[in-house]
């Protein structure tokens, strides 16, 4: 029966697939693989069993099922595979499988190979939803928006400017990811202390040649297991790119409140319920479920920080973490970042409402462009400030245009004409460099991926 919603509610077939025990007791039969390969190869055991045991390390001869058996009795994952092999070589080829290695060799090279695989499924989403996102720049740079700060109005912006923003941040993602990978995705193959001792004077040659096989950069160092700062590097650029995501669904939730409604996510009419109770909601749940399973992602954070300190050489308090962390931080990720493309692909403009909203404080949101051209037309910038926010003031308390005011000001009328005060209170032309901020961004993407 299942239980965790990744089991029948979250998650891709493509990432789950990566983590699925079957694709996870392959990997770890491929680590066996090319350490057999390797010492057939350098003649650390005879050739022909090291064939044999590269012919047999494979799901189909070894099977997911038997080494269960075998760990129910023995209470040892690695040491089951290792008897699982043995069983179904031929002659004696099985008595060499596992020499020389130590179990975290398996567990910790194994990983990489599984966090390569989900790396790469992140690496081509992250891509997508940036060019998703800078195809929206590009069509709404000439957008008009009220720009919030506080929860205030304060100065107009752009929509352009909005997922400009969005796409440059997802790129730095995507750089941390890459930079994560290269330092997670080694390989291991030192022995107990991470010395090579028991493969005697070529354990360091096996060490890197394992790593070649698998394709994987060999760690430079390790005791027991690979240090991992690695690994809570990789979960923080997790973590950090969910924040970026749940940044994106937060702000077309606050953007798709009934008292905003400026864009907002699709909703069909013909199928979709709102509400089991309300008929006429229509709820932001994409976006709100980005937001509560980042929460998750981001949580995870603290748990890796703790696997780095383990006692000397190592313990087994990262073991029983990590099987659960790694495949749910990945699960989850991918998850979310399918939704942001979903949602992201879907997005519903109200442009009568941006207009509205835009316009909402009857100029208020101008004060700055009054104070800022009454300066270059002669006045002192601290009297040109207190003007234009006395009148600001007043136009807020009165529910008065700030237009009417600074015209019938006589302080302001020295240094703005009527046909002035006009130009200065249209938000549409105050957006200052947004637009070439925008063209700057889009073409720097080109470089990007």
């Amino acid at each position: 029966m299942a239980i965790h919603p990744i089991e029948f509610r979250y998650g891709t077939p493509e990432m789950k697939r990566i983590w699925e025990q079957a694709n996870k007791h392959q990997r770890m039969l491929d680590i066996e693989s090319a350490l057999a390969q390797a010492e057939g190869e350098l003649g650390i055991i005879p050739k022909e069993y090291a064939d044999e045991i590269v012919r047999k390390a494979k799901i189909e001869y070894v099977t997911l099922e038997r080494v269960n058996e075998i760990e129910a009795e023995t209470k040892h994952d690695i040491a089951s595979l290792s008897k699982g092999i043995t069983e179904v070589c031929d002659g004696v080829a099985g008595e060499y499988v596992h020499f020389g290695a130590t179990s975290n060799d398996i567990v910790d090279s194994s990983n990489s190979l599984l966090l390569k695989d989900s790396i790469e499924v992140l690496e081509e989403k992250i891509e997508r939803l940036t060019k998703i996102i800078l195809k929206l720049a590009e069509e709404n740079k000439d957008k008009v928006c009220i720009g919030r700060t506080h929860g205030q109005h304060a100065l107009p912006t752009t929509y352009g400017m909005k997922f400009a923003i969005w796409a440059d941040e997802l790129h730095r993602q995507y750089i941390r990811l890459l930079n994560a990978k290269d330092n997670v995705c080694v390989g291991m193959m030192d022995g107990a202390v991470g010395t090579t001792a028991a493969l005697g004077e070529q354990g360091w040659e096996v060490h890197k040649r394992v790593s070649e096989i698998l394709g994987l950069k060999p760690a430079p160092i390790t005791n027991q297991v690979v240090q991992r700062d690695n690994h809570v590097e990789f979960i923080m650029a997790l973590a950090n790119l969910s924040t970026t995501l749940s940044k994106i669904a937060l702000e077309i939730r606050n953007l798709q409140r009934t008292e905003l409604q400026e864009v907002g996510e699709y909703f069909d009419p013909e199928k979709q319920v709102g509400s089991s109770t309300m008929p006429h909601k229509m709820n932001p749940i994409t976006a709100e479920r980005i937001c509560g399973v980042a929460r998750i992602i981001k949580s995870y954070v603290l748990a890796a920080m703790e696997n780095n300190p383990l006692w000397h050489e190592r313990d087994l308090t990262n073991s029983s973490c990590e099987r659960i962390m790694f495949p749910e931080a990945c699960i989850l990720t991918d998850y979310i970042l399918n939704l942001t493309i979903k949602l992201m692909n879907n997005l519903i403009f109200y442009d009568e409402n941006i207009e509205r909203n835009l316009n909402f404080t009857n100029g208020l949101v101008m004060a700055e462009r009054l104070m800022a051209e009454m300066t270059r037309a002669g006045m002192g910038k601290q009297t040109a400030y207190a003007i234009a926010r006395k009148n600001a003031i007043r136009a807020n308390k009165e529910k008065l245009l700030l237009k009417d005011l600074i015209l019938a000001d006589e302080e302001a009328s020295k240094f703005l004409s009527p046909e002035d005060v006009e130009k200065i209170m249209d938000p549409h032309t105050y957006i200052g460099s947004a637009n070439k901020i925008v063209d700057e961004v889009i073409a720097s993407s080109k470089d990007w991926f």
